[in-house]
């Protein structure tokens, strides 16, 4: 990674995680968030994940369309950080511990390989 991709990176983890704290606590079944990117190909490579306990909480966040203003929150965090991308809906992905359990025995970091 070059020197100004870290850079990148340190900024998009901090307004991130203060995103997180701020506003993704009132969420049920929301655990945490993070980013995946490709610097080669920034910011059209960036990928939001939140992560929820369950498949049911992620079912029910998403049946109530709030995954909407989710993905809005983001984008206007992402702009203050003079991050841009055109449509912020295909850059958050949602996620679940359940699945992960199941499918990759827990190993965050081989589903996240698939997500990039």
């Amino acid at each position: 990674m070059r020197k100004t991709d870290k850079k990148i990176d340190q900024q998009l983890t901090g307004v991130l995680t203060q995103f997180c704290e701020q506003t993704c606590k009132g969420i049920q079944g929301f655990v945490w968030l993070t980013h995946l990117v490709k610097y080669t190909n920034f910011p059209h490579s960036l990928k939001v994940v939140c992560v929820f306990d369950t498949n049911k909480n992620l079912e029910l966040f998403m049946q109530d369309k709030r995954h909407i203003t989710l993905a809005t929150q983001i984008e206007s965090t992402l702009k203050g950080a003079d991050v841009r991308v055109s449509n912020m809906m295909d850059h958050v992905l949602y996620d679940t511990e359940e699945n992960c359990a199941t499918q990759h025995s827990g190993q965050w970091d081989k589903r996240l390989a698939y997500s990039a």
